[in-house]
């Protein structure tokens, strides 16, 4: 099939790679444009036209879909499908009719459920034990299109929130080969979504991944396991910003934020249980164990967070 290709960060390489690896045409690759990075504020390409440039695909980099230069240079590429991982822009409705079978989305959610931003994220951070990638037809909504195929996996209940990414990029990139084939064949029968049973994966700020000791440690587990690599879950110690990485619940019970072990192990007392932080970083320090956080860092029992 000759294929136009819509995505931005690294969960859609694969998808990309998939595409060309399977022998469809890719004519071009529409991505965001180059943003600056780092404290140098170097201009720094997205993944995707990383990849697109080494395989020879034109990639386009336009800031808004919207106006009739972008439909006419999609409209001239006369592509049977675009399929859109990730991308980032709103497509217009218009842009929409562009091609045989449509614009394809890969979403890394069970669609309903975490429409929008960041589901791999709210997956984990609310603690389901499975969710997985679905394809959809978009239309004119917010990942609300009919849709085409989904695969279900478990989520690990210590799994971090790369990890999962990593295997539902995976997921996704063999997922749209069947999609597209099912498409192309006429074998695939769209099924509208459920609206009642929808829910949103809200954009994530820093602030959203401060710690509330009151909750249970399994949510505070949750939270930090979804929310590493980015924003990171974080309390203070002693005035200083304190970011956890890895924990694990544990027994033990006290008022919650409360140290109940420091004994070559940092353990908390939370609404529910407690939980002991693993791999941290303390403001001004690099990441480190715990345990060797202790050992420069001395924290009596009692201390409250």
């Amino acid at each position: 099939m000759k294929l136009i290709f819509m995505g931005t960060p690294d969960f859609a390489v694969p998808c990309l790679e998939s595409l060309i690896a399977a022998g469809h045409e890719v004519c071009a690759v529409f991505t965001q444009p180059d943003k600056p990075k780092g404290r140098s504020q170097t201009l720094t390409p997205p993944p995707v036209k990383v990849y697109a440039n080494k395989a020879n695909i034109p990639v386009y980099q336009p800031a808004s879909l919207k106006g009739g230069a972008a439909d006419r240079l999609i409209a001239s590429f006369n592509a049977d499908a675009a399929v859109v991982v990730a991308y980032g822009k709103i497509i217009p409705a218009s842009t929409l009719k562009l091609t045989r079978l449509g614009f394809v989305n890969v979403h890394a959610s069970l669609l309903p459920k975490y429409r929008g931003a960041a589901p791999i994220q709210w997956a984990i951070v609310d603690g389901d034990e499975q969710t997985g990638v679905t394809t959809m037809l978009i239309d004119e909504g917010l990942d609300t299109g009919d849709m085409l195929e989904t695969a279900v996996t478990p989520i690990d209940p210590d799994e971090h929130c790369e990890a999962l990414h990593d295997r539902l990029s995976a997921l996704g990139a063999e997922l749209i080969l069947t999609t597209l084939s099912g498409l192309d064949a006429g074998t695939l029968t769209p099924v509208k979504q459920n609206d009642a049973e929808a829910t949103y994966a809200k954009i994530i700020s820093k602030e959203m991944a401060h710690i509330d000791w009151s909750s249970s440690a399994r949510q505070i587990h949750n939270l930090v396991r979804g929310f590493d690599p980015w924003p990171v879950a974080y309390s203070a110690l002693n005035g200083r910003r304190l970011k956890v990485y890895d924990t694990a619940v544990c027994s033990g019970c006290g008022e919650p934020g409360t140290v109940i072990d420091n004994d070559g192990r940092l353990v908390v007392a939370c609404g529910d249980g407690s939980i002991e932080l693993l791999s941290v970083q303390l403001e001004g320090s690099r990441r480190m164990s715990a345990a060797d956080m202790l050992r420069g860092n001395h924290i009596d029992i009692g201390y409250k967070f």
